[in-house]
């Protein structure tokens, strides 16, 4: 399973428009329930008149992005800063010293992917986000994510990489991550392990209470 961003565009689709015309006609028509309607041929199209303006549609668009961000707690505030090539590490407490040598040489089968390159910070949140909680809701227990190490970017080099190091630690589902191995990206990439979903965990208690 490959997963990647696609940002938003300001365009306004028809699809979009009609959706919205159609939301409120149907609200004016339950209120209308039991008015004997006008007849002739001066009568007025309730549906051009509810036809909302492009600004409208932007202004709902900007307060729905703006609920979808409120969902999203990864911090977009100070960061510590690393270098390029700085590998990375992190695990939770109760993470076997085993397992974790397992992940950092690259040894679990990968199942999920996420390439931030060429995503604005606000991009990158956006996805890994999404990316991690998708991961864990469909039960994924091993993924990576490639953030790059931008030895180049200017004027902020491994601006990317240094946020990817804040927000893995902050979402929950993740349990440990750590610099990948060359053939997989080196430095500028983390495998990333997940915690158990909560089906996963019920299904354990089951084959555990059967034994």
């Amino acid at each position: 399973m490959r997963y990647s961003a696609v940002c938003g565009s300001l365009s306004v689709s028809r699809s979009e428009r009609r959706a919205v015309v159609s939301d409120e006609f149907e609200l004016f028509r339950r209120e209308m329930t039991g008015v004997t309607p006008l007849e002739g041929d001066d009568v007025a199209d309730v549906r051009t008149a509810f036809t909302p303006t492009l600004a409208q549609i932007e202004r709902r668009k900007a307060a729905e992005q703006q609920a979808e961000d409120d969902l999203n707690y990864l911090s977009m505030e100070f960061v510590d800063r690393v270098a390029p090539e700085d590998v990375l590490e992190f695990r939770r407490d109760g993470v076997q010293h085993g397992v974790y040598k397992q992940l950092r040489m690259g040894r679990y089968e990968i199942e999920a992917a996420l390439d931030l390159h060429h995503h604005s910070l606000r991009q990158a949140r956006k996805a890994l986000f999404d990316f991690i909680q998708l991961c864990h809701r469909r039960g994924v227990r091993t993924a990576i994510v490639v953030h790059g190490i931008g030895k180049f970017s200017k004027p902020h080099p491994a601006l990317l990489k240094s946020y990817v190091n804040k927000w893995l630690r902050q979402l929950e589902p993740v349990m440990a991550f750590h610099s990948a191995q060359r053939q997989h990206g080196g430095v500028g990439s983390m495998y990333v392990m997940l915690r158990k979903n909560p089906e996963q965990k019920a299904f354990n208690r089951e084959r555990h209470q059967k034994r």
